[in-house]
């Protein structure tokens, strides 16, 4: 089990928003979090992913027997938890590759204390460009600036390939993208073997692509129980 939630509990400002969430999810497992628009998914992943706007107002969150509760998003990042968020900024004056190379510098640092050098960034780099296909301009552009719905969704595989999370929580990653990325976003999570996935979709014929493990269903801000 690479993560588990206990009563967890979660407001935002004076509004409850999660209601003794229960939740355990199983090292290499491909998560899917259902429910209607509302429900709390959204900000079930947040809450996880540590966004501050959230308070815990009860309960634990256990990652990797860490309990990660009360530490920041940083954190979690560096013990191996990834975010691929429905809305991501733009950053000008940040170019990929430098997002990318800051990144997996601060991993290796935090994970063995070593530096990573610019070859092997590099030579990873061409290997994940190379299997999405992404063009070799794009790494000299800035973070999302001038990008499509679909080709910041391809930017955040980039990152997701090269970042080998052991827990990647992915927010509607088909929204804004064509039949195209959406086969791409399907393939990768089928092909990292080492990587638990989290994922919320509405869409049906990307959820069958991706072929849930585990299924759970969230309503009212509580866990179905079927």
């Amino acid at each position: 089990m690479i993560l588990e939630i206990k009563n967890l509990n979660v407001s935002f400002g004076d509004k409850k928003l999660l209601n003794d969430i229960n939740l355990t999810v199983e090292s290499g497992a491909r998560h899917l979090l259902a429910g209607h628009n509302g429900s709390g998914k959204s900000t079930l992943v947040g809450a996880i992913a540590g966004n501050p706007e959230y308070t815990i107002n009860s309960g634990q969150i256990i990652f990797d027997s860490h309990d990660i509760t009360n530490e920041n998003a940083t954190t979690r990042s560096l013990l191996g938890i990834f975010l691929g968020a429905q809305n991501v900024p733009e950053i000008p004056g940040l170019t990929i590759i430098s997002f990318l190379k800051h990144s997996l510098a601060a991993h290796r640092h935090f994970t063995d204390g070593t530096d990573l050098p610019m070859g092997e960034f590099l030579e990873m780099l061409e290997v994940a460009r190379e299997q999405l296909n992404i063009p070799r301009e794009w790494l000299n552009r800035c973070v999302n600036v001038g990008f499509s719905g679909g080709e910041r969704k391809r930017l955040m595989l980039l990152r997701l390939l090269m970042t080998k999370p052991k827990l990647a929580i992915l927010d509607e990653p088909d929204s804004g993208a064509d039949a195209t990325v959406r086969a791409q976003i399907a393939d990768v999570m089928h092909s990292m073997r080492d990587t638990t996935f989290l994922f919320i979709s509405h869409q049906p014929d990307f959820t069958s692509a991706v072929a849930p493990s585990h299924i759970t269903t969230l309503s009212n801000g509580k866990v179905m129980i079927e």
